[in-house]
């Protein structure tokens, strides 16, 4: 249930995002509704996203996707009241890209700024599009695999993973074979193309080993193996199929011993790699198993996005954490309980 807080009028909000490959600016209501983001997104030629390269796209697009923001005709400038930016975590000089950004908005507008948590703002984009209270939120992305619950007053890292990614893996995966970033989607198509043709699934000669250790994941093992596979004969997206069921099995395995753990009955998705639909399908089926519900946002809320960092914004604007000039600084390794949660 939403606090009376969260009701209230707070004017619009921007939100900017730039943690990675992406440069979002979007934007709230006074009511906390999100519209959708203006965006873009470097595909790098080769190899996968290099942070200079990714943080000069973000300073070439910035200026115009301001400028359109700013032009748009739902909203006046006058009715802007704050405006937040992913202070973290992140890669270091693209998050620095869109603080300077925000940083130069907010005083050019006279209002506060508002540095926020890029992991919490996808669990409150998420709460606020699903309409749940309570969760468990599986956060698989590039840069993170979480395991999340709310416990008094922070969002607490259940599990995680101990290397990289699951997003990160399944890119590095793809790039071996020649498929462009961002490699998950590719994935996902070759897996299904091989489903269709082989409706019987046999994981047999396709078996990939992985690493679950109470709630905490790793996933540059079942990299090394499915890459093995492939050098040694098995068709592309045979493995690309088994890579899938065994790594969205250990996300969903370590998700359901966080609802057994948390006696929550309710799961939610996010990160860009809860746009796939087979990971959707088995956290629905788990969560159906246990009397519970899986829930996932729209993919344009799931993946990177500013509207997602002014939904964020604006939780913090109206409990007074907005961010001074002098502590807007980047944080890199910023942690996803390090965040005071004030509004539930």
């Amino acid at each position: 249930m939403a606090s009376t807080t969260e009701t209230q009028d707070s004017g619009v909000v921007l939100g900017i995002e730039s943690t990675a490959h992406t440069f979002s600016i979007g934007w709230v209501n006074g009511d906390g509704e999100p519209a959708p983001s203006v965006s873009a997104s470097v595909t790098p030629q080769e190899g996968g996203i290099h942070p200079r390269e990714a943080a000069d796209h973000h300073v070439n697009h910035s200026g115009e996707i301001v400028q359109r923001l700013l032009s748009s005709p739902e909203f006046e400038t006058e009715d802007i009241s704050a405006v937040a930016f992913s202070q973290g975590p992140g890669l270091g000089p693209c998050l620095r890209v869109g603080a300077s950004v925000a940083r130069a908005l907010a005083q050019r507008l006279d209002v506060p700024l508002v540095g926020v948590n890029h992991c919490v703002a996808h669990i409150e984009i998420g709460r606020q599009q699903c309409g749940v209270d309570d969760p468990v939120l599986l956060y698989v992305s590039g840069g993170n695999t979480q395991v999340i619950a709310r416990l008094a007053g922070r969002y607490r890292v259940l599990g995680e993973t101990h290397d990289i990614g699951i997003g990160n893996m399944l890119d590095k995966f793809a790039r071996h074979h020649d498929i462009p970033f961002p490699g998950g989607p590719r994935i996902e198509a070759l897996a299904e193309r091989w489903l269709n043709a082989n409706p019987d699934g046999s994981l047999e000669g396709l078996e990939l080993p992985y690493a679950v250790q109470g709630m905490d994941l790793a996933f540059s093992g079942i990299m090394t193996s499915a890459l093995k596979l492939v050098d040694g004969g098995a068709p592309l997206d045979a493995v690309c199929w088994s890579l899938q069921e065994h790594s969205f099995a250990a996300c969903v395995e370590v998700a359901e011993r966080a609802l057994a753990h948390t006696g929550k009955n309710e799961l939610l998705l996010g990160g860009g790699v809860a746009c796939n639909e087979r990971l959707r399908s088995m956290c629905a089926t788990m969560a159906a198993e246990r009397d519970g519900v899986s829930h996932v946002p729209a993919r344009m809320y799931c993946i990177d996005n500013g509207s997602m960092i002014a939904t964020l914004g604006r939780l913090q604007l109206l409990h007074g954490a907005t961010t001074s000039l002098s502590s807007s600084g980047v944080r890199q390794d910023l942690r996803t309980d390090e965040t005071d949660i004030l509004w539930t």
